[in-house]
C-alpha cells in the first residue's frame, strides 16, 4: 500500500479515538455529579475512581497508542456507577417522608 493511504488511515483512526475520548470526558464530568449525590455506595465510587486512575496511569494492559483498554475500563465503571445511582434514586423515592 501507498504510504499516503496509511497516513490517511492513521489520521482517521486518531480522529475516531479522539471523538470517543471527548465523549468519555463529558461522561466523566457528568459522573462526578452522580458521585456527589447521596445513595451511591462507596464500592461504586471506588470503582469509578480506580478506573480514572487506571486511565491516566502509565501502566496499561495494551500499549498506550491503543486506548481500548482504558476506554473499556472507564465504560464498565461508568455503567456500574450509573446503575448504582439509578438504584439509589429508586430507593430514595420509595422512602416515606
Amino acid at each position: 500500500m501507498d504510504s499516503t493511504l496509511w497516513l490517511v488511515v492513521a489520521a482517521v483512526v486518531a480522529l475516531v479515538a479522539a471523538g470517543y475520548a471527548a465523549v468519555l470526558l463529558v461522561r466523566v464530568f457528568r459522573a462526578r455529579r452522580l458521585l456527589l449525590e447521596a445513595g451511591v455506595p462507596l464500592r461504586s465510587k471506588a470503582l469509578f475512581w480506580a478506573a480514572v486512575v487506571y486511565t491516566v496511569s502509565p501502566i496499561d494492559l495494551i500499549p498506550d497508542p491503543v486506548y481500548l483498554d482504558d476506554i473499556g475500563v472507564l465504560l464498565v465503571a461508568l455503567r456500574a456507577l450509573h446503575s448504582a445511582a439509578a438504584r439509589g434514586g429508586a430507593d430514595r423515592d420509595e422512602l416515606p417522608g
